[in-house]
């Protein structure tokens, strides 16, 4: 578990990947704004900047449901970060479509395809696109 009152940023996240490359479960706990927030552009095939991406080989849980948006956006972003075995995720599911872009942004659908359990505070709708997104569920 994660709490804090400064937003965290994106050497944050990396440097939580590397040193602790057997994390398997992570809660986080801030409401602030990220500081690496940005335009979803930033991270687009067509800009030559290179960026780190966080690898989380064995993480099976992520909750962020009482955590800023932002930070979803760290962790589904395949350009930010890899989760290949994310099962579990928590969050606000305003936070998941927005992110996501009503679940057809294609940057964020390879770190949900094999997440397997959703847990939110009202339901989604599920849609063609919701079920092509999570195709496990």
């Amino acid at each position: 578990m994660i709490q804090d009152i400064v937003p965290f940023n994106r050497e944050y996240f990396i440097r939580i990947a590397r040193n602790f490359p057997l994390l398997k479960n992570l809660r986080l706990f801030n409401i602030i704004k990220s500081q690496s927030s940005f335009d979803h552009n930033t991270f687009s095939a067509d800009n030559n900047q290179l960026y780190t991406i966080a690898e989380y080989p064995h993480l099976i849980s992520l909750d962020v449901m009482c955590a800023h948006g932002d930070y979803l956006e760290e962790f589904l972003n395949e350009k930010k970060a890899y989760v290949p075995c994310l099962t579990q995720l928590k969050f606000v599911h305003n936070d998941l479509q927005k992110v996501t872009k009503n679940f057809t942004r294609e940057d964020t659908r390879r770190n949900c395809a094999n997440i397997q359990r959703l847990i939110m505070f009202t339901q989604l709708a599920h849609t063609k696109d919701f079920y092509a997104y999570f195709p496990l569920l």
